[in-house]
């Protein structure tokens, strides 16, 4: 009896067959990644090319700006590439009669899921590394190799209608044309704490070196108020203008490190110091609230007689003004971002893992031409995939939807799906 157990167990897992086909789906592996980076590489490549060739950046630092951005290709193609292969290499053992074949000599479901969820498992550990620690590296010096080309040619900062923040400057640009801007918006503080508001129809852009860059503004309104006095305002009107950038403001746009440049332990401590900093103005914020709430409750129970009474509708401005900024604080986008940023650090390398299921389930059901239907299928799902991450990062940061939901619901739902699948086709 111990020893038919023991033969049924070996009959389960074949170690020949678990090197074969881990071979064939590192082979195709290889194939898909290949693909994928190439489709990756020619979209960094075309982002590139009006960004910065026309602009006539040296062709030595354009190559190394393209081999800094090679950890963030690597990381977005790991994922797709393991779903291809796996999907093309089960395909075509389905449509080859091989599954059948297995099954038929007494092995299980076990021996084509088991090399396939081995084979997912170490692809997602691998690219999880690789997006912890190649990724950051990469982007930090692709940020600082892009700081010494911006600091050499300032106009590469101002795009063609983009919003462009500087340190205390916002400036959102129009049609560009060389360096020729139209319509250009200019949001910043004076000298004292005002803010300001300069509209030009047109501008010029200058590189001023040292001094940074500067905006030879046409036909421009400025209008300036002030913080808490909004009626207290100035306006004028001129045909030009001239307004400077200093190169500290631009130093400190371009030198600002990004959540995405940060590695999962950084954003987890980041976060963990945004929250606290967050719970204490949060709790400052509500207490501003709650005494707002106890003048307006004052001035309601007073009653007519009371000289209170007839401030109830200044109390009740300045109550609902002091709960939307509540409302407005707790949803800090800041943090979300990086909430939301901590947790992709972990959903698009696992989404490797989470593909398995999926990638098998169907590839079970290639009946003909199973490498083609595999090739098909995984790429519908990738762009199904990516639209989701994106989405859901969208709504996230726009609508503060939960970071965790936002990010990992592409992979949820496609292990759920193959898990689905899965059972169904082993009842058959």
């Amino acid at each position: 009896m111990v020893k038919s157990q023991s033969s049924q167990l070996k009959r389960t897992i074949s170690r020949t067959l678990f090197f074969y086909f881990t071979r064939d789906i590192s082979f195709a592996f290889l194939v898909s990644f290949l693909f994928f980076f190439g489709v990756f590489f020619v979209n960094q490549l075309l982002l590139m090319a009006q960004q910065i060739l026309t602009n006539r950046v040296p062709l030595h630092q354009v190559v190394l700006l393209v081999f800094f951005a090679m950890p963030q290709i690597i990381a977005l193609s790991t994922p797709f590439a393991a779903l291809m292969g796996i999907l093309m290499t089960i395909g075509r053992m389905s449509s080859d009669n091989e599954i059948l074949i297995i099954l038929a000599s007494g092995l299980s479901y076990r021996m084509i899921f088991v090399p396939a969820l081995a084979f997912g498992l170490f692809i997602s550990v691998l690219s999880f590394l690789a997006n912890d620690i190649l990724l950051p590296a990469g982007q930090i010096e692709f940020r600082r190799l892009w700081r010494q080309i911006v600091l050499s040619n300032p106009a590469l900062e101002l795009q063609e209608n983009t919003v462009t923040r500087f340190r205390d400057t916002t400036i959102i640009t129009g049609p560009v044309d060389g360096t020729g801007i139209s319509n250009i918006l200019i949001l910043d503080r004076t000298s004292t704490g005002e803010r300001r508001l300069i509209m030009a129809q047109n501008a010029v852009l200058r590189d001023g070196g040292r001094d940074g860059l500067s905006l030879d503004l046409t036909r421009a309104f400025i209008h300036s108020a002030g913080e808490v006095v909004r009626s207290d305002y100035d306006y004028a009107t001129t045909d030009f203008l001239r307004y400077w950038v200093p190169q500290d403001d631009i130093i400190q746009a371009i030198s600002t490190i990004s959540p995405d440049q940060m590695s999962a332990r950084d954003l987890h401590r980041d976060i963990g110091i945004k929250a606290i900093a967050l719970g204490a103005r949060l709790h400052e914020q509500y207490g501003q609230t709650l005494t707002e709430a106890l003048h307006l409750e004052q001035s309601l129970r007073a009653g007519q007689a009371d000289f209170s009474w007839h401030r109830r509708e200044r109390n009740l401005d300045s109550f609902m003004t002091e709960q939307r900024a509540a409302t407005s604080l707790r949803r800090d986008r800041t943090l979300q971002l990086f909430r939301l940023e901590f947790n992709r650090k972990f959903s698009v390398p696992f989404a490797s893992l989470c593909f398995v299921f999926l990638a098998v389930s169907l590839g079970l059901m290639a009946k003909k031409s199973g490498q083609t239907v595999g090739f098909i299928f995984s790429i519908i799902i990738s762009v199904i995939y990516w639209a989701m991450l994106m989405g859901g990062q969208t709504f996230g940061l726009r609508m503060g939807y939960s970071p965790f939901l936002s990010i990992w619901m592409p992979n949820i739902l496609s292990l759920f799906i193959g898990f689905i699948l899965f059972l169904r086709r082993i009842q058959k």
